[in-house]
């Protein structure tokens, strides 16, 4: 991978990220033979907290900006961002209630989702109470996609500030589609055509994808979004690994890392926190930088991803590893 070692590696490992977009609790159904009840079991989650956590956790100066309930769910996650070390100065509080996801998993550890997004708190940022300017420190924008890219007024709140920001700053884009939510999928393939282009990097799942795009490869979907402007695409696919194409022709594939799965909530989110990690520490947060890194460096940076990720599914909900779960030296400063 490209190391632009000295002081420009440095600032950019010492520099912030913002994860934008939704933050709720996951609720786990424990049932038994008595359908008179049903044991439940909250985890905290939300792909873009995930990510936020996942930056966090690999030591990485991490913020979030979503709109955050005054309710019990929404105190817990203050606490565990203040636990965590994810700057909250960017949270908007409001009396709305948190989004609650109702999993259920298949026999792999597949979760299958069931939203409670009614008038919730992550929905309803307004385009007025997006910051008039970010901080010079933050470096990268993440938008963690999932129902709030594309639910308004949310939605258009996002939108603005990738367009603001993208010319300023390094952006990452993950649609998690969630179409449990927002079942009308042309709305999702026109926030994905939306979104993309000013997306330096982006990912999806192929489970995403056979969604958006049914009948169609990966590679022709990778060709696609780096044609429409992306210096780098990649789409992971569980088990079997990860494929990423650059916007220079130059592509790479990696198998998966064989563990055995609890369940792969967050796993997405741990793969994109750790890409975005190692571009930092690596000094390439930038389209050109991308769009200079060849196979050997897409190995490295999807490979790192990888093992990340399966650390994930081998916990129960969204628990990201830290460096040293992944046998990984702190950082320095």
């Amino acid at each position: 991978m490209v190391d632009r070692r000295g002081k420009r590696r440095e600032e950019e490992v010492l520099s912030m990220f913002l994860s934008c977009g939704d933050s709720l609790f996951d609720v786990f159904a424990d049932l038994d033979d008595d359908v008179s009840r049903i044991g439940l079991s909250a985890r905290i989650g939300g792909s873009a907290l995930n990510a936020a956590l996942g930056l966090a956790r690999l030591g990485h100066r991490s913020a979030f900006f979503c709109k955050i309930s005054g309710d019990l769910y929404g105190r817990r996650l203050r606490a565990f961002m203040g636990r965590e070390n994810i700057d909250q100065r960017f949270l908007i509080p409001t009396d709305r209630n948190t989004t609650l996801a109702m999993v259920s998993l298949s026999q792999a550890g597949v979760p299958e989702y069931s939203f409670y997004t009614e008038n919730t708190a992550d929905r309803s940022i307004s385009p007025d109470e997006v910051p008039t300017s970010l901080p010079d420190e933050i470096k990268g924008i993440h938008i963690g996609g999932s129902y709030t890219t594309v639910s308004e007024p949310t939605a258009g709140s996002l939108l603005k500030l990738v367009a603001r920001e993208k010319d300023r700053r390094f952006i990452s884009y993950d649609p998690n589609i969630r179409a449990s939510v927002v079942p009308d999928l042309d709305i999702w393939r026109a926030k994905v055509a939306e979104l993309g282009p000013m997306a330096a990097l982006m990912k999806a799942s192929d489970e995403d994808l056979s969604q958006l795009y049914p009948g169609r490869s990966i590679d022709a979907v990778l060709q696609d979004w780096v044609e429409a402007g992306a210096s780098l695409a990649v789409v992971t696919r569980g088990e079997k690994g990860a494929v990423a194409l650059g916007r220079s022709g130059i592509g790479a594939s990696l198998p998966g890392v064989a563990v055995h799965v609890v369940d792969t909530v967050g796993a997405g989110d741990t793969f994109f926190a750790m890409m975005l990690a190692k571009l930092a520490e690596d000094g390439a947060l930038s389209r050109a930088a991308l769009e200079s890194l060849n196979e050997n460096d897409l190995k490295a940076l999807i490979g790192a991803a990888t093992r990340a990720a399966a650390v994930t599914c081998s916990r129960r909900g969204a628990d990201l590893p830290r460096r040293a779960d992944l046998g990984l030296a702190p950082l320095a400063g």
